[in-house]
C-alpha cells in the first residue's frame, strides 16, 4: 500500500472527525507525517537544520484543516519531500553507512530506515480511521 492510497479519495468533511478509540484526526495524521518527513530530510542534507520542538512542533494546532488547499498543500508537501529523500538515498555519490557530520552518529540509512517506518505506522493509523469513518473503498 502507499500512502497515495490512504490520503486520496480521504472525504474532506471527514478529514478532522475524531472516532472512538482512536487518538488522532485524519489532518492530524498528514500534517504529522509530513512535519516529520521533512525534519528527518532536512536533517540528512542541511548542516544547519533545526529540528522543531518536540512534540508540539510535529503536530498541528488544531485538529481540522484550516480548508481543502492546506489538505492539499500538506498532501503535495509529503510527497515532493518523499521523492526528495529517494534521490539522496539513491544518489551515487550519498554514502549511506557514513556517519551524518553534523549528527550524534545518524546514518543516510539509518534516516531513511526511520522514515520509513514512522511513515508506515502512520499510513496505518490512516487507513484505520478511515475504516472507522466508513471512508475507505470497498474493494
Amino acid at each position: 500500500m502507499h500512502f497515495s492510497d490512504a490520503i486520496d479519495g480521504f472525504p474532506a468533511a471527514k478529514r478532522g472527525t475524531f472516532m472512538e478509540s482512536l487518538p488522532h484526526t485524519g489532518w492530524q495524521l498528514l500534517e504529522h507525517v509530513r512535519i516529520a518527513q521533512w525534519d528527518i530530510l532536512e536533517f540528512s542534507r542541511d548542516t544547519k537544520h533545526v529540528s522543531p520542538g518536540f512534540p508540539e512542533g510535529y503536530w498541528p494546532k488544531t485538529p481540522v484543516p484550516p480548508d481543502e488547499a492546506a489538505w492539499d498543500k500538506s498532501v503535495a508537501s509529503f510527497q515532493k519531500d518523499l521523492q526528495e529523500m529517494i534521490k539522496l538515498v539513491k544518489n551515487p555519490k550519498t554514502d549511506l553507512c557514513a556517519k551524518i557530520p553534523h549528527g550524534q552518529g545518524q546514518t543516510i540509512l539509518r534516516e531513511a530506515l526511520l522514515l520509513a517506518d514512522h511513515n508506515s505506522y502512520h499510513l496505518g493509523q490512516l487507513v484505520d480511521l478511515r475504516r472507522a469513518l466508513g471512508a475507505w473503498p470497498e474493494s
